[in-house]
């Protein structure tokens, strides 16, 4: 484990909450200019937007996971499908002890699906979910209460940070699960430079599982992303709540609007804030001033949907060899186990 000196080199303070749980944060100061200057950054470009990784604050992350059990929303449901059939077919894989590595701590209900698999092969479980929102916190509370040799240590920080912090832990093997539709938020060379991340932070004996949303029928998408109960929509404009409540800017959250459409060229969902009318934002914290036209959009995600054939391209050209690839009956999702090539 780190020591002190390292922690601090790193910038992260440790939290111990109780002996089978602490987590690493980084320090207020870090995080807090880290999120200005990106938001300095991304809401003066001509074509404006704000990352998705600042989705998921507290407020984010609850209401993400009632888009969740949304009836629109097919992803969840049908992941958890293939995590349940999972219970059989993943042990043939893990031939010693593994421990759990989650990019965003996600939803408690598929992380018990993989908690499960392990419980039953191991003595002891050892659970390390990352995420940048401090949720992670209570939903681990409820997991120690379900599994009594489970172990858990938290990175709060972005997957970037967090990968980064994996690579020096120590040698246990690693399977690093990286499941819901967050794979389709990258842009194709931001998805090739992470899965080249990912592959970076491997040691021999590691696995990655992914889940990767499938191309399918246009309304499908077009209803998931625009939920009759706008759900989906108070997701969206959360982002600009967040930007007022953490960086003390002005944004009047009635004045836009959630929009989003399937771009079938380039097959993805895009996602935006649209400005409902001429105004303009003041951003103290990022020392900033915006205007708004009417009309005016603010991108705040790409969901990008794959065929298989481009799915095992990606992989192969991020030094992965994929030992097994997994869909449902109606081939709307995929998931994919996969080591490093030494």
């Amino acid at each position: 484990m780190h020591s002190k000196t390292i922690l601090q080199e790193l910038g992260y303070n440790l939290h111990e909450v109780n002996p089978r749980l602490h987590y690493f944060k980084p320090n207020t100061s870090k995080t807090e200019k880290t999120f200005a200057e990106e938001i300095s950054y991304s809401l003066t470009q001509n074509s404006k937007f704000i990352h998705p990784k600042f989705f998921y604050d507290q407020t984010g992350s609850r209401l993400f996971e009632q888009i969740c059990h949304l009836p629109e929303y097919y992803l969840t449901r049908t992941e958890i499908s293939i995590l349940k059939f999972l219970k059989n077919e993943l042990p043939q894989f893990l031939d010693k002890s593994y421990r759990l590595v989650e990019l965003g701590s996600g939803s408690s209900t598929k992380t018990k699906l993989l908690l499960d698999i392990l419980h039953d092969l191991q003595e002891r479980v050892e659970y390390f979910p990352i995420d940048i929102s401090d949720i992670l916190k209570e939903g681990s509370q409820s997991l120690l209460e379900s599994y009594e040799n489970l172990h858990i240590t938290g990175v709060i920080d972005t997957y970037e940070g967090g990968l980064k912090f994996i690579k020096s832990f120590d040698n246990t093997p690693n399977l690093v699960a990286f499941l819901g539709s967050s794979f389709g938020n990258f842009e194709y060379d931001d998805s090739i430079r992470f899965l080249h991340d990912v592959n970076s932070t491997m040691k021999q004996s590691d696995l990655f599982l992914a889940g990767i949303d499938l191309v399918k029928d246009k309304k499908i998408l077009e209803d998931a992303y625009n939920d009759s109960r706008g759900v989906t929509a108070q997701f969206n404009l959360n982002v600009l709540q967040r930007i007022n409540n953490e960086l003390d800017a002005n944004f009047d959250i009635d004045k836009f609007y959630h929009k989003a459409e399937f771009n079938e060229k380039e097959n993805r969902i895009e996602m935006y804030l649209r400005s409902k009318e001429v105004q303009s934002v003041n951003i103290p914290k990022a020392n900033l001033s915006i205007d708004f036209v009417k009309d005016e959009l603010i991108h705040t995600e790409h969901s990008h949907k794959y065929t298989v054939s481009q799915i095992e391209n990606m992989m192969d050209e991020t030094n992965f060899e994929i030992k097994k690839i997994w869909q449902d009956p109606y081939q709307n999702y995929s998931m994919i186990l996969a080591s490093k090539i030494f």
